[in-house]
């Protein structure tokens, strides 16, 4: 019997499930949008029942589509965002609503815990940045403006390690998720009840699940689930991993060569490393899911998602459009962004609509508008925008004086060929792209295939179920010209931060 393993993907807004043969082939996937939940400006949540339901529409839809024996699915594991909150209850329900990584309402405590030397205390186990969207932030707030969701918590669950839950009726703590939280002493690999106290978080110790790694079995699907997905009882299902790390795997980034920037709704740039830089000049060091490294990772919540929004409230005459000519609105749209030049406008964008790499408070901005800028302008100026931002993260990865062979990309960014070509050109480094559709779920599906036993390791699945299909070199005239531009955009968002408290407070 063919061996396939199915790969769950639970971002910001979409539910993804693809199965993928041996050979890292995508037989099928099935996807479900979430509707995000913004009671007040800085809530972004959603419903957890719903999402477990959007998962298991998804894994039926996938199985229904790939039309192969649940049986021959040997393995299973989930990836997803990271940071956020996911509560169980004690009663077997929810304890609050889902928190995704993109939620800002947490964010005095960072603040405050470095004013008065939290921060610079805890840094020697944790070796990284305290974060408004991660859950240790997250739980503080909650403590003291929804007391009673705590109390009510028999787990405390990233996204995926909450539909593994679902899936099994174990609950454990997958390692790369929970040690960027800022819970886990990542020196020692394990939770730490000093940590805790030190953030007033000394009571959810006991709510934090065993530890596990991403490549261990974490349960098989119970007979409830299956029901519900048309899944074979008893399947066995992987720890997982976080999104950043199974989109590393998916791109053959399990060693230092090379650097992984992921360009979706958060702009990842990560790198893998033997030790953690505990210099504080990186924002996140976490253990990867290849044990022993490290992961080194820039992030922030300024990447393609920005595009996103750009297109779908400003580009209603383009949509038409495009309908009328038989094109999809991205299609259409990187053909605009292709008619201009990368000199023939000096507009700055700074993607910040669900804020910035230097503050959650920060908004989304353009400078420089005149009134001859086109539409196709605004819209490379938001392509470059986003990509400067992230050349921000990068910058700071390669001050050590490590210099990575290529970029391998994932996220939106990489399915636009014009867009690849500006990352080449603003980072003067090849870049890459994979052919999986779903980068996410196929680094997941690796562990599974890790975790029954089909490979030996991360590195000889990665081996052999991914493939580069496009490479981007860099224009050296084009990268002149973005090194101007470069300069211009620092320095735009530096002139800015100082205002940023001011739309806080409205």
């Amino acid at each position: 019997m063919p061996s396939y393993f199915l790969g769950i993907d639970n971002g910001g807004s979409l539910t993804k499930a693809a199965i993928f043969d041996e050979l890292g082939t995508q037989l099928a996937a099935g996807s479900r949008r979430v509707p995000v939940l913004s009671p007040e400006p800085g809530f972004v949540e959603r419903d957890m029942d719903l999402l477990w339901q959007a998962n298991c529409e998804a894994i039926a839809e996938a199985l229904a589509a790939a039309a192969i024996d649940p049986a021959a699915i040997r393995g299973i594991a989930c990836t997803g965002h990271g940071k956020g909150l996911y509560l169980w209850g004690r009663d077997g329900r929810p304890a609050y609503r889902g928190i995704v990584s993109t939620d800002t309402r947490a964010w005095e405590y960072p603040e405050a815990w470095e004013r008065d030397g939290t921060a610079a205390k805890v840094f020697g186990k944790t070796f990284q940045s305290i974060l408004a969207c991660q859950p240790v932030s997250l739980l503080r707030w909650l403590k003291e403006h929804e007391s009673a969701a705590l109390e009510r918590t028999k787990w405390i669950f990233e996204v995926k390690d909450y539909i593994r839950f679902r899936l099994t009726g174990e609950a454990y703590a997958e390692i790369t998720d929970y040690s960027g939280s800022s819970l886990m002493n990542i020196k020692e690999g394990r939770f730490d009840r000093e940590l805790l106290e030190d953030f007033g978080l000394e009571e959810v110790f006991d709510l934090l699940p065993p530890l596990r790694g991403s490549t261990e079995i974490c349960g098989r699907v119970s007979a409830e689930a299956a029901a519900a997905t048309g899944l074979a009882a008893l399947t066995p299902v992987a720890g997982g991993m976080f999104d950043i790390d199974a989109c590393a795997a998916a791109t053959g980034v399990l060693d230092e060569r090379n650097l992984c920037v992921v360009a979706g709704t958060w702009g990842i740039n990560e790198r893998v490393a033997p030790e953690p830089v505990t210099d504080g000049s990186v924002m996140m060091n976490s253990l990867f899911c290849v044990p022993g490294l490290y992961l080194l990772e820039e992030s922030s919540p300024t990447s393609a998602a920005n595009y996103d929004w750009f297109l779908n409230l400003f580009l209603e005459s383009e949509r038409r459009e495009a309908a009328e000519r038989g094109l999809g609105l991205y299609e259409l749209a990187e053909e605009l962004v292709r008619s201009v030049g990368p000199g023939e406008q000096g507009i700055v964008f700074l993607p910040y609509i669900f804020g910035s790499n230097y503050d959650p408070r920060a908004r989304a901005s353009f400078v420089g508008l005149e009134a001859t800028h086109t539409r196709p302008q605004l819209l490379r100026s938001v392509m470059e925008g986003i990509v400067f931002c992230h050349m921000v993260h990068i910058e700071k990865l390669i001050a050590s004086g490590w210099r990575p062979g290529t970029i391998r990309l994932a996220g939106g960014a990489a399915k636009s060929r014009t867009w690849v070509q500006i990352f080449a050109d603003v980072s003067g480094l090849p870049v890459e792209t994979f052919d999986a559709q779903e980068l996410g779920a196929l680094g997941c599906a690796m562990a599974a295939a890790v975790a029954s036993a089909f490979y030996a390791d991360l590195r000889e699945a990665s081996g052999r179920m991914t493939r580069s299909v496009f490479r981007a070199e860099p224009d050296a005239a084009r990268s002149a010209v973005y090194a101007r531009k470069f300069t211009r955009y620092k320095n735009v968002s530096a002139a800015l931060e100082g205002v940023w408290g001011e739309f806080a407070a409205r």
